[in-house]
């Protein structure tokens, strides 16, 4: 009886009519979904519990009888944060356009690898198509080449492994390396940058943390000197980092400026664009990124500011053959010789071989509503941002840290005692949180904590942003 019953369960675990009548019952969930948080009224994007109750109820639910899938998908709703209500303006994650959602079903039906490419032909050439159409964006010629990858930390991490296979004296890959290597990156840099550092071996000391000035860039006149002291202290400096932009504010650095102490030094040059590096699409804030088509690697996060769901990134490598030296291990079973440049085996130049189909959803969008739609979404988030900021700047009782260059403001109120602003408007924000009508995060710049909001919806608007500034007021008051 148990092999009958095992049977049957298998047998709807695949059933396709199942499928299809959850399916239509998931579409509508979602739909209505959709349709209610983009008319939110007073309708919470977050209901916050602490993480052990959370824990509990899960713990609870997975403790209890197999149900419908649908009660189960209506709890993941009721107990996850709503990124397309307007009034999220928290993390860096974009608000996915729904056709994504059906671009994943497509890619999770047919779970096909892009490793090699008789397992994911589609998905292979449609990831040489986007990335093609990247790296024309950020000003490439023919010869640039890339690829997609699960998130900026590991795409910020591979191209550092390509600039130490590139400039590391010897054969790094086959011998390892005796030289203390190091890399020149802004103070304000992603931790990532940091982390990829400290894989490679380099060490604390062999990440040169670079100050910046009062707009939170990198200090070109620094650069000489930090350079020289690192090679004084025995370093042998591989690489250096560009901002675009960076973590706490959003700010460029000077792309160009960079590129040509880069040169004079004979460093490679990588840019971190895993946020800011979407203006490449947009002709009227590009001239942010200038420079970054000198860049001998770019990392961009199409789930950032480009309407696609998490984890998607790309690097894009200016001379493509360089992004087939990082990796030099054989695997018969996949591929016959390693260095040959076949685009179509993205497991050769990519930490992962059994990779999702990222290709699809980018696709998806693009295909969709055009390659300008891209370019819609980055003017929409950027110029919000410049509206928040001036309604910040004119109300007495804000405080605005920094004039914004992307869709990151940080702020904070001041009407409070000046030696309690830290504290309370730490409070403040989890004020919000517990509130669940807002979601915005806080960051510390200058040593003195900051509300922090980053515009990733483009329906976000000046009476989504004045209704913060009045709900902020009434939590700090009591």
């Amino acid at each position: 009886m148990q092999t009958l019953h095992s049977a049957q369960n298998l047998q709807q675990a695949y059933d396709p009519e199942a499928f299809r009548q959850i399916g239509h019952q998931l579409i509508d969930l979602l739909a209505d979904h959709l349709e209610r948080i983009q008319q939110p009224g007073d309708y919470q994007l977050i209901h916050y519990r602490e993480p052990e109750e959370e824990l509990a109820f899960w713990q609870n639910d997975f403790a209890s009888a197999p149900a419908e899938p649908m009660d189960f998908f209506r709890k993941v709703l009721d107990h996850s944060t709503h990124v397309h209500h307007p009034h999220y303006i928290g993390h860096q994650i974009s608000v996915p356009a729904p056709i994504n959602a059906l671009a994943g079903m497509v890619s999770d039906i047919l779970s096909n690898g892009t490793g090699v490419y008789d397992m994911g032909m589609s998905s292979n050439a449609l990831e040489r198509v986007v990335t093609d159409f990247t790296a024309q964006k950020i000003g490439y010629d023919d010869t640039a080449s890339g690829f997609l990858t699960s998130g900026g930390t590991l795409a910020n991490l591979t191209a550092m492994l390509a600039a130490r296979s590139a400039k590391a004296p010897g054969q790094v890959w086959q011998e390892g390396h005796d030289e203390k290597l190091a890399i020149m990156v802004s103070e304000e840099a992603h931790y990532c940058i940091d982390r990829a550092a400290r894989i490679l071996g380099l060490g604390q000391e062999g990440i040169v943390k670079v100050p910046v000035d009062d707009q939170f860039r990198i200090r070109i006149d620094l650069l000489e000197r930090y350079y020289e002291e690192a090679q004084e202290a025995g370093h042998t400096v591989i690489a250096i980092v560009g901002c675009a932009g960076s973590t706490a504010t959003g700010s460029y650095d000077d792309l160009e400026a960079i590129a040509d102490f880069s040169k004079k030094h004979d460093l490679w040059f990588h840019v971190d664009g895993a946020h800011g590096g979407a203006v490449v699409f947009s002709d009227k804030y590009r001239s942010l990124a200038s420079g970054i088509e000198k860049a001998d690697t770019v990392v961009l996060d199409y789930h950032k500011m480009l309407m696609t769901p998490a984890l998607n990134t790309a690097l894009i490598f200016r001379d493509g053959y360089r992004s087939y030296e990082t990796f030099q291990q054989r695997a018969q079973y996949l591929w016959e010789a390693q260095q040959s440049p076949e685009w179509y085996h993205s497991g050769k130049r990519t930490f992962e071989c059994t990779k999702l189909m990222l290709s699809i959803k980018v696709y998806a969008t693009l295909r969709t509503y055009g390659p300008q739609i891209f370019a819609d979404n980055v003017e929409r988030l950027y110029d919000q941002a410049k509206v928040f900021a001036s309604l910040l700047e004119a109300a007495p009782d804000f405080e605005l840290a920094v004039s914004p260059e992307a869709n990151i403001v940080n702020f904070r109120y001041t009407d409070l005692p000046r030696e309690s602003w830290d504290l309370e408007n730490g409070n403040i924000r989890q004020r919000l949180i517990d509130d669940g009508r807002f979601y915005i995060v806080q960051t510390v710049i200058r040593n003195q904590k900051y509300l922090r909001v980053a515009i990733m919806n483009s329906a976000t608007g000046e009476q989504h942003f004045a209704a913060l500034m009045d709900r902020i007021r009434s939590l700090a008051k009591g």
